[in-house]
């Protein structure tokens, strides 16, 4: 039979392990809406989004979830990092000369954040 203690600190574990998958799930909603901002902003699919932002974050050091912070932030603060957002652009024209001919052409949105 379980003990009282056991049974409290397995609880407390549980309870611990059920806030670590809360963050984790919240940072991945943040990462998920950063890359609809890169599409959005640069014009790109989803996976060159993804791409995109991984990118940023290793040039500029910086975890993947900080640089998504900024990015999900961008459009309400109208303004992004200087360094982060020239990363952010020399990534995205790597990422578009580095597509095929039909959507390195597309326009860019009318407005950027």
């Amino acid at each position: 039979m379980v003990g009282c203690d056991d049974q409290e600190r397995e609880i407390a574990a549980l309870r611990a392990q059920a806030e670590q998958l809360k963050r984790a799930l919240g940072k991945n909603a943040v990462v998920d809406q950063a890359i609809g901002v890169v599409i959005t902003y640069g014009g790109v699919d989803a996976e060159t989004g993804r791409e995109v932002l991984a990118e940023v974050s290793r040039q500029t050091g910086t975890a993947p979830a900080q640089v998504a912070e900024h990015l999900v932030r961008w459009p309400r603060r109208t303004w992004l990092p200087a360094t982060l957002h020239q990363v952010l652009d020399a990534a995205l024209e790597r990422a578009r000369s580095a597509s095929p001919a039909d959507t390195r052409n597309r326009p860019r949105p009318a407005s950027a954040p």
